[in-house]
């Protein structure tokens, strides 16, 4: 039997971040999927997870954990997937290490992704992106912040986790203004700037001030902006002009 500790421990602080270089989010993602496994293993096994074998984590207790997350935890099919590929991708790491254990391993590999309907985005017209630009008030700080990442956002088209994951050094508004961007996946681009973004660029940076933190942008309390924070700001800027969600 083969202890399942050094071995999951190797593959989440050596294998993603160094040898995949998988992003941060990925990392944390993963990290999150075990603790939720082991959660479910050791209750199911009722032994502690540091003492947790690598062969007791067969394709029975893999499926029935992933049932749990749906009908228990209430997951969606992409919730479940995400977990899932986490584990093949363990499951992968672990063929060299334990060779004696590569039919329990192919039959885990072998365990389908749920089928996920995709839903359409509603995108916004012209007219209402502007109004959503024009939303915040510009006599107040945040208000002159929310406008630089609403106009970014726009002018960019970046996921969430690239706006709030800006950092100041990665901003150039002079002699031709553009952004380095951090992509998803390690994607890393570089985009020029309209003169209308730039604007609310500085205008933010003007007010920013001298704060301690490499990030653009802050929240009220002067650290990193979150993603949650963001969202909120989103929200209240779309109530504001009585959009659909």
């Amino acid at each position: 039997m083969t202890q399942i500790a050094s071995h999951i421990t190797s593959f989440l602080q050596q294998r993603l971040p160094v040898e995949r270089r998988a992003s941060d989010n990925t990392c944390e993602s993963y990290a999150y999927a075990f603790k939720l496994l082991f959660e479910y293993a050791s209750t199911y096994l009722k032994i502690p997870p540091s003492e947790l074998h690598f062969e007791q984590l067969d394709v029975s207790l893999i499926v029935n954990f992933l049932n749990h997350l749906e009908t228990v935890r209430g997951n969606g099919p992409n919730s479940r997937n995400t977990r899932l590929a986490a584990i093949k991708s363990f499951m992968h790491f672990m063929e060299y290490r334990v060779p004696t254990a590569l039919e329990q391993i192919r039959r885990v590999l072998a365990i389908p992704e749920k089928k996920a309907d995709i839903r359409i985005v509603r995108h916004l017209t012209v007219e209402e992106m502007q109004a959503i630009m024009d939303a915040p008030d510009p006599t107040k700080q945040d208000g002159i912040r929310d406008c630089a990442m609403i106009h970014l956002c726009f002018a960019g088209g970046l996921r969430v986790s690239e706006l709030i994951g800006l950092r100041l050094d990665d901003l150039n508004v002079q002699p031709h203004a553009n952004v380095f961007i951090h992509g998803k996946g390690r994607r890393e681009r570089c985009l020029p700037l309209w003169k209308e973004t730039t604007s609310a660029l500085r205008a933010w940076i003007a007010v920013r001030g001298r704060v301690l933190v490499p990030e653009l942008f802050l929240n009220a309390r002067s650290e990193p902006m979150t993603r949650s924070g963001f969202e909120y700001i989103l929200r209240k800027e779309r109530g504001r002009n009585n959009f659909p969600k």
